[in-house]
């Protein structure tokens, strides 16, 4: 199917003080996808020309006043009008010094009354296509100039998708690399736990399985398990947010009995950390939430509590604000810098002053997607050697879309 390009017409303007030779000379010239202006004084003529593009200017050469040579040496001192091509109409065809003068002020040809009409139209022909030639190798210029611009746009976005893609691609391969370093540390636990246990069997050594050491191995087995399944946790977690696929199922939730009963399983690790937690709450409040995702936020919270805050006390409280629960978990510990406050919230980021802390570092990253979920989120206060409080904001009630 091909497409027709509609083509701008070309403006001629004709300048003469006697109005019929104006209409005569637009009878003459008049043509398809042409517009004619007429002025009838070198004043007129100057005010259409700055307000039209003409492909061609047709002057008389004696009028009163202002004459076309003096016209034309104003049009080629201005900017705008300057590159009009101009023709001269005169009577005088003899006397040569018309010409000299004409020539001198710009013209391109003459016209000599008695006008001869196939002239006239043939002349104004050959310049309205040098004009409509002009307008389409502009309009190519346009199109190449918008095309090229196009291709820079196109090319920026593919070099953006690539960086992108790399990206991912490293993050992937940190990713991996990550979890298998995670992994193979409790594997390797279990694997040399088993040998061991295998080679006392081989001996017969039966007294290395009494009641107390059994219930060591357990409890070194149950570790290592805890910890690989909170990796692989991670994992789906991430790849649920990845995806888009993260959901919540909220019910009537009481968060003072659900922080109550974190904090005393908490208690028996705290210790022996030598830490202590108080548990602070102002209101017993019940809402619409997620208890399991509710609980994974603030283990997140509590366990980090745990690793960086310097074996001293830490603090839970629970308070309502306006419709608004609010749970801030505050320690005593090492702190944040300022840099890693704005960073501690994306995924993979593990790193906190100068300390670089086991897993995959997404455990502040799903707590917050998770907050975000509840149409709550998480936010961070800290000082350096001072320690650092987190506060977790939840609507009462979701509100979800009309």
């Amino acid at each position: 199917m091909s497409i027709k390009i509609e083509r701008l017409p070309s403006k001629l303007l004709i300048v003469d003080d006697l109005a019929e030779n104006l209409q005569a000379l637009e009878a003459i010239i008049r043509g398809e996808n042409r517009i004619i202006h007429q002025a009838a004084s070198g004043e007129e003529a100057l005010t259409l020309m700055l307000e039209h593009e003409f492909a061609l200017a047709i002057i008389d050469v004696q009028m009163p006043g202002m004459d076309g040579f003096e016209l034309a040496e104003l049009m080629r001192g201005t900017a705008k009008t300057r590159h009009i091509p101009i023709v001269f109409v005169t009577a005088a065809a003899t006397e040569l010094h018309f010409a000299f003068r004409g020539y001198e002020t710009g013209a391109v040809d003459f016209l000599y009354k008695p006008l001869d009409v196939n002239a006239v139209k043939s002349k104004v022909n050959v310049f309205v296509a040098l004009h409509q030639q002009r307008l389409e190798t502009q309009r190519q210029v346009a199109a190449l100039e918008s095309s090229r611009r196009q291709q820079e746009a196109l090319l920026h976005e593919l070099q953006l998708t690539q960086a992108e893609l790399q990206q991912s691609i490293t993050q992937r391969d940190n990713f991996m690399s990550m979890v298998a370093h995670e992994l193979r540390t409790p594997l390797n636990t279990l694997f040399l736990d088993v040998q061991v246990r295998t080679l006392q069997l081989e001996r017969k050594n039966l007294a290395a399985f009494s009641q107390e050491e059994l219930g060591k191995m357990v409890e070194r087995d149950r570790r290592q398990i805890k910890s690989m399944i909170r990796l692989i946790d991670d994992m789906l977690d991430l790849s649920r947010i990845s995806s888009g696929k993260l959901s919540i199922r909220p019910v009537e939730t009481n968060l003072a009995e659900l922080l109550e009963r974190l904090v005393a399983d908490f208690m028996p690790q705290a210790q022996a950390a030598r830490y202590t937690i108080n548990l602070d709450i102002q209101r017993r409040i019940e809402g619409q939430w997620d208890a399991f995702r509710l609980e994974q936020i603030i283990v997140n919270l509590l366990t980090n509590a745990m690793r960086y805050g310097n074996a001293k006390p830490i603090s839970v409280s629970l308070r309502q604000q306006d419709n608004q629960a609010v749970i801030t978990v505050r320690d005593q510990g090492q702190g944040i810098s300022a840099e890693d406050q704005a960073r501690i919230f994306l995924a993979f980021e593990r790193c906190q002053g100068n300390q670089v802390s086991s897993g995959l570092g997404l455990g502040l990253y799903i707590a917050q997607q998770l907050a975000e979920a509840h149409q709550g989120r998480i936010s961070v206060e800290s000082t350096l050697g001072e320690g650092s409080a987190f506060t977790l904001q939840l609507p009462l009630r979701i509100q979800h879309p009309a």
